[in-house]
C-alpha cells in the first residue's frame, strides 16, 4: 500500500520557495509547532508492522506536516523506517523532531537520505534491508 500525504491547501510554488522569509514553508517550519492539515488522517494500520515513511529533508529535519500525519494516525508497535530526498544534507535533527509525534513504543529507525538522482532500484535495495 503506497499513501501520499495530501495538504489539505495544496503547496504552490511560492509556498515552496524556501529563500522567501514569508514563504508558507519557510513560516511552516519557523513554528515547530506548526501541524499543516492533511486530507487523509485515521489510516487502518492493524496488520502492519513496518511502514516506510518518505519525505523531503527541510532545514535539516523533516517538513511540519509529517508530525500531522504522524500524530493523526496510531503507530503504536510500529517499526517507521525513515527514508528522504536532499540537496545535500543528513537527517540532521529529524528524528528528535518527529519522536515526540508517535507513542512510546513506536520504533523510528533513520533509514536513508537519498539525492535526486536516485535510481529506483537502489531504492528497492535499502527497503529490503527492513523488511
Amino acid at each position: 500500500m503506497l499513501i501520499e500525504i495530501t495538504p489539505k491547501t495544496p503547496y504552490t510554488r511560492e509556498d515552496l520557495n524556501w529563500r522567501d522569509k514569508s514563504s508558507r514553508t519557510t513560516l511552516e517550519m519557523s513554528d515547530k509547532s506548526s501541524r499543516p492539515e492533511i486530507t487523509n488522517e485515521k489510516l487502518d494500520l492493524s496488520g502492519v508492522d513496518t511502514v516506510f515513511l518518505g519525505f523531503p529533508v527541510w532545514w535539516y529535519i523533516a517538513p511540519t506536516i509529517v508530525n500531522t500525519f504522524l500524530e493523526a494516525n496510531d503507530f503504536s508497535n510500529k517499526r517507521i523506517v525513515l527514508f528522504a530526498t536532499s540537496g545535500g544534507s543528513g537527517f540532521g535533527k529529524t528524528v528528535q523532531f518527529l519522536k515526540n509525534s508517535v507513542s512510546d513504543n513506536a520504533e523510528l529507525i533513520e533509514g536513508k537520505v537519498f539525492s535526486g538522482k536516485t535510481e529506483d532500484d537502489q531504492v528497492i535495495e535499502f527497503a529490503k534491508h527492513y523488511l
